[in-house]
């Protein structure tokens, strides 16, 4: 998340940036399932065919047409919370007195800089009184390999580290695109055409299903196939100062007008909290116990049979990542951004992210992989693979660093992650670099195989291509990717829901997106859902595995207070 502030004041009739030249349809009617590539999005774009209609706000919408206005107003520096909250709604009530713009549809953003850094998973936490859709996003700003520290701010993006932004918290949305069908080309371009070069922090934030052809559980049915939003008000952390926002969206063509949304807007800021809430402390919810879907038998068998198919002379399976679901209950109902706060601390190589729709369970994660991130033509991606638990002492963590590099088995998982992504990059993208090229990433508490990979797009309208193409990466699913996916799909016995699927944000020069692991759904009443992935190789042993899920999962369950640690596991 490393694009600053940007313009103050901006505005743009067709913007660059959702509206693109007619040139990229076709009159052929054909819609194209990208088999091998990505099992999860339908293209209709240049290359593959006509237009449908998709959904924003519920309703439907003309993904081709432009929006009238794009623009960003912003207001002087205020000294505190409240004034800038003070001056926002002034803003808001003059909007509402004056004559509406004239242009049909449209999106206006009002900001107004704050002169602290404040925590902006603090101001979301002050407003979880509104029954509102709410969302939080946190990039990363290192990277720490065996062999150096990468700084992951200066490789995204030139923004000078005091305009940096930190982390966005969103309460409400004046826009929001949500459809039961795959994520499509279409869709991609219903979200783009609100955003813009010229308002780089115009944002939409959200994720998308791992499979939205699988049968999809009630507890994930609020977040459809895709779900995206724009908030209505935003709390923008940035390096040494912070940004309290709103947005104003409307489309004529939708009978969502102007009046509507500044209404609901207003509603909204007069409804916020200004008294901060503060993240002190674990989320203090004890265990009572917990139920793993596949159970260790269970799990037993699913690894036993993608072994086999793994070494069928007529199989091509490589590789598939198969996953655990458990359910945890607790004593008391666990906040989730104070959960996801407490797993901050683990540093800051970690994607944190909170995507609640309205009246529903919320997906939080604590992720270190990157699906993809794009600066204009610029694109990097990574491969991430193979884990080992780090060391209690710094020569037994050197000694694992060193088994990890130099094991076989690991070096064939990462292998064959590392040069999957290369060629999906290398189908969409010129000078395609991979530097570096296999070193040991270094987390709290676990350490992995680590590629960079670097990539410059032919357009910028390609980067539906580089989401549709990169997930699911053989990291999260296995290789070849329709045959994994096929026997994910036979083996796993629960919903996987948005668990590793693409979660990140689209903008207008920028977007970036993680890979939803290391991530839970949190339930209205008691208790959560927390899911964990490991590959199958050959050569996997499925003890080993399940060790290895046990640990990725206590990176949550550490941060509950489970004062006695006696979990009950349910049994076949």
């Amino acid at each position: 998340m490393a694009s600053a502030a940007g313009l103050c004041i901006s505005r743009l009739r067709q913007p660059d940036s959702g509206s693109s030249n007619k040139k990229h349809f076709s009159g052929k009617n054909s819609t194209m399932l990208y088999y091998g590539q990505s099992v999860n999005f339908y293209s209709n774009n240049k290359k593959h065919g006509s237009l449908s209609i998709r959904s924003m706000n519920g309703t439907q919408t003309d993904p081709t047409a432009p929006i009238g206005t794009i623009e960003t107003r912003c207001f002087p520096v205020a000294s505190s919370l409240k004034t800038a909250a003070d001056r926002l709604n002034l803003a808001v009530a003059e909007m509402k007195s004056d004559s509406p713009p004239a242009a049909h549809s449209g999106i206006i953003r009002l900001q107004v800089p704050i002169d602290e850094q404040i925590k902006a998973i603090d101001w979301l936490t002050a407003q979880r009184h509104l029954d509102l859709p709410r969302c939080f996003f946190s990039g990363r700003t290192q990277i720490v390999c065996s062999d150096r520290l990468i700084d992951d701010s200066d490789l995204n993006g030139s923004t000078p580290k005091d305009h940096r932004l930190v982390s966005v918290a969103g309460i409400g949305s004046s826009v929001f695109f949500r459809d039961n069908q795959p994520f499509s080309f279409n869709d991609w371009r219903t979200i783009k055409r609100f955003l813009s070069k010229s308002s780089p922090l115009l944002r939409a934030y959200g994720g998308i299903r791992f499979d939205p052809k699988a049968d999809t559980s009630p507890e994930w049915a609020p977040f459809g196939s895709f779900y995206f939003m724009i908030p209505q008000v935003e709390f923008d952390e940035l390096d040494g100062s912070s940004i309290l926002a709103a947005s104003i969206a409307w489309d004529g063509d939708v009978s969502w007008s102007y009046e509507k949304s500044v209404a609901k807007l207003q509603s909204t800021l007069h409804q916020l909290s200004a008294v901060l809430g503060q993240q002190n402390g674990a989320p203090y919810a004890s265990i009572l116990g917990n139920n793993n879907v596949p159970t260790k038998i269970g799990w037993d068998r699913a690894v036993g049979r993608a072994l086999e198919m793994i070494n069928l002379d007529s199989s091509p399976l490589k590789k598939v990542v198969l996953a655990r679901s458990c359910r945890v209950a607790t004593a008391s109902e666990i906040d989730p951004l104070r959960w996801l706060a407490s797993a901050q601390a683990d540093g800051e190589q970690f994607y944190q992210f909170c995507l609640q729709p309205q009246n529903s369970a919320a997906f939080i994660g604590n992720t270190p992989e990157q699906l993809f991130h794009r600066n204009e033509h610029s694109v990097t991606s990574e491969a991430l693979a193979a884990t080992r638990a780090r060391g209690g002492s710094e020569p037994l963590d050197v000694q694992i660093e060193r088994d990890l590099l130099t094991n076989p088995k690991d070096h064939g998982e990462f292998t064959i992650v590392r040069e999957s992504i290369r060629r999906r990059l290398e189908g969409v993208c010129t000078e395609v670099t991979v530097e570096p090229s296999k070193v040991v990433r270094k987390l709290p508490r676990v350490q992995h195989l680590y590629g960079r990979l670097k990539g410059t797009l032919n357009s910028e309208d390609d980067e539906f291509e580089i989401l549709s193409s990169l997930h699911p990466t053989p990291a999260v699913c296995g290789f070849p990717t329709e045959e994994a996916r096929r026997l994910i799909a036979e083996s796993e016995n629960f919903d996987r829901g948005m668990y590793a699927g693409p979660v990140g944000w689209f903008g207008g020069a920028e977007s970036e997106f993680s890979v939803g692991i290391r991530s839970a759904l949190v339930e209205k009443d008691l208790g959560a859902l927390i899911y964990a992935g490991t590959g199958i190789v050959d050569g996997s042993d499925s003890s080993l595995e399940w060790e290895e899920l046990e640990l990725k999962t206590s990176q949550f369950t550490k941060s509950l207070n489970a004062e006695k640690a006696m979990l009950v596991t349910a049994s076949d």
